[in-house]
C-alpha cells in the first residue's frame, strides 16, 4: 500500500460526511453563518456588562483557596526556585521514599507537590476539586497523568525501533526521506530537554488500545464534570510514530514543491494565502522536468478540482494528494541534493497499513465518543517531525465532526516560523468548506530539543529567534482568530497561556470586537496550581477558563511532577509575581484576622 491511501484509509474510517471541496462554501454555509451573527448580536442588548478583571487583587484573586494552599503554594514556588535543588530533585526523591516508606512518602507528595498540581488518584477522588473550581467559573481540562517510567536507553531503543520502517531497516528507505523525518538516535529520548507535555513512546498496538481506553475514560468524566468540557489527546499515543514521520516527510516536500515552482513564476515571498500560481504555465513545467507528458497533463488539474480561475493557491495543491486524481498515481518531487526526480509517495508493508489503519480508527473512536458526550476534543501539538501529520489528520476529523460547533480544536505552537501561515490557511479552509474552525493557542513545548535537533542534524532551525519574535507571533496569530470570530459566530480559540500580558492583550481586543464572554467563542487555559490569580479572576467574571487537571497514583505521575517543577523555575519572571501576591494575600489574611477563611 502507497502512503498516498493514507488519506482514502482516513476518511473511510471516519466516514466523511460531504466530499472534498475547495470551492468557496455554499449559499446555504454563508447564510448559516451570517445568522448566527445576527442571533448574537440580537442577544447582546439582554446582556450585562462585562465586569472587569484585576489580577492584582488579591483578596478576589484567591477567594476559592484556603490558607494553608496558599502556604504550600508559596513553599512549592520557593522550591522551584532554588536551582540547587531541582538539579537533584529526583536523588532527593528517591533519598525520602527510602528514609520514610511509601506510605509516608506519599503523604509528603501530597502535602507539597503532588497536591499543588495533580488532583487526586483516580475519577473519584478528584471530583471534589472539579466540582469546587467550577463553584467558581473555572471548568476542568482532564488528563490521566501516568507516565512509563522508562530510562533513556529504553525510550531511545523503543523510539528507533518504532520510528522506522521494515524497509528502511533493511536500508532501502531511509536516504530518500528528509533529513527532519529520519529518526536519530541521539534524540531518541524524546523527553529530553521537554518539560511541559508528556511523551509517548511506541510499545505495542495493544500499548495504543490502552491509551485509547484511558482517553476514552478521560473524555467519559470530562462530560460528567461539566456540560461544556475539553479533553486533550495525543497522536503519538495512539499508533506507530514511523507513519506521522512518513506521512509529516510527503507533505513537507509537497508544500515545497508549491513555493519552488512560485519561485520560477516570479512569486517568491509572498504570504501562504497570496500565493496563486499559474496553471499553464505550472503544467510547462511540469512536462520539462520530465514528471509526466503533456497529453496527461491535461487530464489533472480540471475545473472539477481547481474550478475556473486558471491559478491555484497551496490549499489546493494540499487537495491534489488525494487518491481520486490522476496527480496522485505519479507525484514525483525534485531532490534538491542529487537532482533527480523521486516519488513522493513510499510504500508501506501490509503489517505497516493495519498498524495505520488502528491508528486512524482509534482517532475515530476518540472523536465519536467526544461527540456522543459534549466534550471538545483538543489534539495536542508534537515535535516539527510529527506535526505536519497531526496537523492534516485533525484537519480530517474536523471536517467530519466540526459542522455544527468546533468539536476538535488543533494546536498551534506559535514559537515556529510558520505558525501564522498554517493559522491563516486552516480558517481559509474552513470557510471555504463551511465546517467550524477550532484552535488552541500556545508557545511551545519543544524548543530547546527541536533547536538542538536541527543544528546536530544540519535543518533549518523552525523556531523563532527570540521570546519576543514568539510573543510577536502569538499576538499576530491570535489578533487573526479573533477577527475571525467577530464575523463568524461558529469559530473559538483557546487561549493557552500563563503570560498576563497576552490575556490582557486578548481581553482589550474581545472587547474592541465586541465578542462578550458570554458568546463561549473565547476559552483561556493554565495549568493546575500554576497563575491561580489569572484563571480565577477571569473565572470570576464570566470568562470560559479552564484547568488543565492531570490525575493519577503518585508514584505514577512522579515524571509529571518533575516537570512541573521544572516549567515553574523556567518562567521565574511569572512566578515571581505569583509568590509575591500568594504571601501579600496571606499577609492580609494574618492582619485582618481571616487566616481560617472558608472559600464560599
Amino acid at each position: 500500500m502507497s502512503l498516498r491511501r493514507a488519506l482514502p484509509v482516513l476518511r473511510s474510517a471516519l466516514s466523511r460526511r460531504a466530499p472534498l471541496s475547495t470551492a468557496p462554501a455554499t449559499r446555504e454555509q454563508h447564510a448559516a453563518g451570517l445568522e448566527a451573527v445576527r442571533g448574537r448580536g440580537a442577544a447582546e442588548a439582554a446582556r450585562p456588562p462585562v465586569p472587569a478583571v484585576d489580577f492584582g487583587n488579591t483578596q478576589e484573586a484567591y477567594r476559592s483557596r484556603r490558607s494553608w494552599e496558599l502556604a504550600r503554594s508559596l513553599l512549592v514556588l520557593r522550591l522551584c526556585a532554588s536551582p540547587a535543588l531541582l538539579a537533584r530533585h529526583e536523588q532527593l526523591l528517591r533519598l525520602a521514599r527510602r528514609l520514610l516508606g511509601q506510605r509516608l512518602f506519599d503523604r509528603l507528595m501530597k502535602m507539597t507537590f503532588y497536591g499543588q498540581f495533580v488532583a487526586g488518584e483516580d475519577q473519584e477522588s478528584i471530583r471534589p476539586l472539579i466540582q469546587h473550581n467550577r463553584a467558581f467559573g473555572v471548568g476542568s481540562i482532564l488528563d490521566y497523568g501516568v507516565e512509563e517510567d522508562l530510562t533513556p536507553e529504553e525510550a531511545e531503543r523503543e523510539e528507533m525501533e518504532s520510528c522506522t520502517s521494515a524497509s528502511e531497516r533493511d536500508g532501502h528507505g531511509t536516504s530518500k526521506r528528509e533529513k527532519q523525518f529520519q529518526a536519530h538516535r541521539a534524540f531518541g529520548d524524546r523527553r529530553d530537554g521537554v518539560v511541559s507535555t508528556r511523551t509517548y513512546f511506541y510499545a505495542s498496538e495493544a500499548k495504543c488500545d490502552s491509551h485509547m481506553e484511558t482517553f476514552l475514560h478521560c473524555i467519559e468524566a470530562s462530560g460528567g464534570a461539566s456540560k461544556d468540557g475539553f479533553s486533550a489527546i495525543k497522536l503519538t499515543a495512539l499508533g506507530r510514530p514511523q507513519f506521522l514521520l512518513r506521512f509529516s516527510d510527503v507533505l513537507t516536500k509537497w508544500r515545497r514543491f508549491f513555493h519552488q515552482m512560485a519561485a520560477e513564476q516570479g512569486k517568491a515571498g509572498l504570504a501562504a494565502m497570496d500565493t496563486k500560481l499559474e496553471v499553464a504555465a505550472l503544467q510547462e513545467s511540469m512536462v520539462k522536468m520530465g514528471i509526466t507528458s503533456r497529453m496527461e497533463i491535461e487530464n489533472w488539474f480540471t475545473v472539477e478540482t481547481l474550478g475556473v480561475s486558471g491559478t491555484l493557491d497551496l490549499l489546493d495543491w494540499g487537495s491534489l494528494i488525494d487518491s481520486r486524481t490522476e496527480l496522485s498515481r505519479h507525484l514525483v518531487v525534485p531532490n534538491m541534493q542529487t537532482g533527480q526526480l523521486e516519488p513522493l509517495l513510499l510504500r508501506f508493508t501490509e503489517e505497516e497499513e493495519r498498524q495505520m489503519t488502528r491508528m486512524l480508527q482509534r482517532m475515530d473512536v476518540l472523536a465519536k465518543k467526544a461527540s456522543e458526550v459534549g466534550v471538545r476534543l483538543m489534539v495536542d501539538a508534537e515535535q516539527t517531525y510529527f506535526q505536519p501529520a497531526i496537523s492534516r489528520l485533525t484537519l480530517e476529523m474536523q471536517r467530519r465532526f466540526n459542522v455544527e460547533r468546533p468539536l476538535i480544536f488543533n494546536t498551534y505552537q506559535c514559537y515556529l516560523k510558520d505558525t501564522y501561515d498554517n493559522v491563516t490557511l486552516d480558517v481559509e479552509l474552513a470557510r471555504r468548506e463551511g465546517w467550524c474552525f477550532g484552535a488552541k493557542l500556545v508557545r511551545g513545548a519543544y524548543m530547546a530539543q527541536e533547536r538542538a535537533r536541527a543544528l546536530e542534524i544540519g535543518y533549518e532551525d523552525p523556531i523563532n529567534p527570540t521570546y519576543e519574535a514568539t510573543n510577536a507571533m502569538y499576538h499576530r496569530c491570535l489578533n487573526y482568530v479573533l477577527e475571525e470570530l467577530k464575523h463568524n459566530a461558529r469559530a473559538a480559540v483557546m487561549v493557552a497561556s500563563h503570560n498576563e500580558d497576552t490575556v490582557r492583550f486578548t481581553l482589550c481586543r474581545m472587547e474592541e470586537l465586541g465578542l462578550h464572554p458570554a458568546d463561549c467563542q473565547v476559552y483561556f487555559g493554565q495549568l493546575l496550581g500554576m497563575c491561580d490569580q489569572i484563571s480565577f479572576p477571569l473565572g470570576q467574571a464570566g470568562y470560559p477558563v479552564y484547568k488543565y487537571v492531570p490525575y493519577g497514583p503518585v508514584m505514577e505521575v512522579l515524571p509529571y511532577l518533575s516537570r512541573r517543577a521544572l516549567e515553574n523555575s523556567g518562567v521565574m519572571k511569572g512566578a515571581q509575581r505569583e509568590w509575591q501576591l500568594l504571601w501579600q494575600e496571606l499577609k492580609r489574611r494574618l492582619r485582618t484576622g481571616s487566616l481560617f477563611h472558608r472559600p464560599a
